[in-house]
């Protein structure tokens, strides 16, 4: 692996959070490609998933997701899926709330990736009712579809998520999911 890459990883656990933040962005913007050094950081970033850090199990899930979408041709991502869909029920609402925003990029990987991915966002929409902040999950659960769907153009995912809106009972946030998806 590059050296580059390594010490942006590293970066990663720097006390200053602009050098951090500034290496999450790096590592982010060379992840929109396919890369060759996937399964050099697989296994650490899956370990990461439990961290006590919620910042740290954030990461590892986006980063999870970002290399799911280019640069898993082995789809290990189908072994980790349950781990990394963990995250989006963690304690921490930040660190859930970012792993949530960031599992539609699964969903880039191929259909069963895609349907996976979907099924488990549709059944999280229809019962996150009971969870802390459900607004806010069927928020990022509708915004996922959307990014999914421009990614995509598959017009069944628009569908999907147009179904999953109409069974919202608030009017005011029937409004604000669909305004997301325009």
């Amino acid at each position: 692996m590059e050296k580059e890459i390594l010490q942006l990883f590293s970066n990663l656990t720097e006390r200053d959070r602009e050098i951090q933040y500034e290496s999450y962005e790096e590592l982010m913007k060379i992840m929109q490609e396919p890369v060759d050094w996937t399964y050099a950081v697989w296994e650490q970033l899956v370990q990461a998933l439990t961290y006590k850090d919620g910042h740290m199990r954030a990461l590892a899930a986006q980063f999870l997701c970002a290399l799911a979408a280019k640069s898993d041709p082995e789809e290990r991502v189908l072994e980790d899926f349950l781990k990394i869909w963990a995250v989006t029920y963690d304690e921490n609402t930040a660190t859930a709330r970012n792993t949530l925003q960031a599992i539609w990029k699964i969903g880039l990987a191929g259909q069963v990736q895609r349907d996976l991915v979907i099924s488990y966002l549709a059944k999280r929409f229809q019962t996150c009712l009971d969870e802390k902040h459900p607004t806010l999950i069927r928020y990022d659960i509708v915004v996922s579809f959307k990014k999914l769907y421009d990614a995509t153009n598959n017009s069944k995912v628009l569908d999907i998520v147009k179904r999953l809106i109409e069974e919202e009972q608030d009017m005011k946030y029937k409004k604000k999911y669909r305004a997301a998806i325009r």
